[in-house]
């Protein structure tokens, strides 16, 4: 069992969803979080006055997929969360994190049927 944590553009968040529910993956997390990459920050004019903004907000996206569905799973974040053809600076990270157990608090289930 995997956790996937993507690290995407909001602006991308519903289409990332969409296309995650039609490949079978219903069970997510999202999470509006504050970070900075390769992207950097970024100057910005208030009242006339600049100033800058370090970091930029992202959606941390997690979900919990057995084994065998990870690179289903991997290949549609990556597709769906990419902007154009090409993609650009800030589409954001994906990880992958080995999980040794998984219990569903209302029945006891472990293991991938807790999924």
């Amino acid at each position: 069992m995997k956790l996937i944590t993507a690290v995407i553009k909001p602006i991308r968040l519903e289409t990332v969803c969409s296309a995650l529910e039609k490949a079978g993956f219903s069970g997510m997390t999202a999470t509006e979080v504050q970070g900075r990459g390769v992207q950097g920050g970024r100057t910005e004019y208030y009242r006339g006055q600049q100033y800058s903004v370090n970091f930029r907000t992202k959606i941390r996206l997690e979900l919990l997929v057995p084994d065998a569905k990870v690179d289903s799973a991997l290949s549609t974040i990556l597709d769906s969360a990419r902007t154009g053809a090409e993609g650009e600076i800030g589409d954001g990270k994906v990880w992958v994190t080995s999980l040794e157990q998984i219990i569903r608090v209302r029945t006891g289930e472990t293991g991938e049927e807790a999924i």
